[in-house]
């Protein structure tokens, strides 16, 4: 499983008011693996939706938002039992409930389904727009990319967020605006969670349903003049092999 991009969180939220000002606190395991490096323990306080102070297993201490949460995370820095046992929490915490009580809902992964279609740029310097649109996928981390003649493309390249289906499924769709080359090979490449390696899907242009009727039609017409000219081309030479055979040839002095 391609789990270096699968990315998820455990969330645990606590909430008390005072005074008609809400404080609330978000403990959160953000992992891209079961392995102890992978994951990240994050501890929030929020006062009146603002956060105020956390503390970040990967900075390994406090560190304050506000004059309030920088003067607690000072004294609590202090306390090196404390940061030790918060420390800690990566192991005990997230690592325990990672593996027990989420592997279920990691191993439930589906497959993405491909789309790639043609589009006409809105405004843009390039004459043709690509579009490779994902859909049906869980988990909700994907990466998609552009290959043309199999080299990574980066400029020109514009993303959606994932967005929910409503129905634990996400889609996503990448536009790739560029100059046609003769000969070239363009190709979306999809790596997510589900997949034991890449997705890549080439665009075949004659199977572009996306493509204007006329543009189509024109295609046609050119295809049907093609064939009609082998067909004429290869009854004319029938012809004349035939009438050749039925020659007499006669010398002459």
């Amino acid at each position: 499983m391609a789990s270096s991009f699968l990315c998820l969180s455990l969330l645990f939220i606590s909430l008390s008011t005072a005074d008609g000002f809400m404080n609330y606190r978000t403990t959160r395991c953000d992992f891209n693996s079961s392995e102890l490096k992978d994951i990240q323990y994050i501890d929030s306080y929020y006062y009146n939706m603002m956060e105020v102070v956390r503390f970040d297993s990967d900075v390994g201490k406090f560190v304050g938002y506000t004059d309030f949460g920088v003067h607690n995370a000072a004294e609590w820095n202090k306390d090196k039992g404390y940061l030790a046992a918060m420390n800690a929490q990566k192991g005990t915490y997230c690592h325990n409930n990672i593996g027990v009580d989420y592997q279920v809902a990691l191993t439930k992964s589906a497959k993405p389904y491909v789309r790639l279609h043609s589009t006409t740029p809105p405004s843009s310097h390039h004459p043709a727009m690509l579009v490779c649109s994902v859909y049906d996928f869980y988990p909700k981390y994907i990466k998609v990319s552009w290959l043309r003649d199999g080299q990574e493309v980066s400029s020109d390249v514009t993303s959606t967020e994932e967005m929910e289906d409503g129905d634990w499924y996400y889609q996503t769709h990448s536009h790739l605006e560029y100059t046609p080359r003769s000969g070239e090979k363009i190709s979306c490449k999809v790596e997510h969670a589900s997949l034991e390696k890449p997705l890549t899907t080439d665009w075949d242009p004659s199977s572009d349903s996306s493509m204007p009727e006329s543009e189509r039609n024109k295609l046609a017409i050119g295809a049907s003049g093609l064939i009609l000219g082998l067909i004429l081309s290869l009854a004319g030479f029938i012809y004349y092999r035939r009438k050749a055979r039925g020659r007499i040839l006669v010398p002459t002095n």
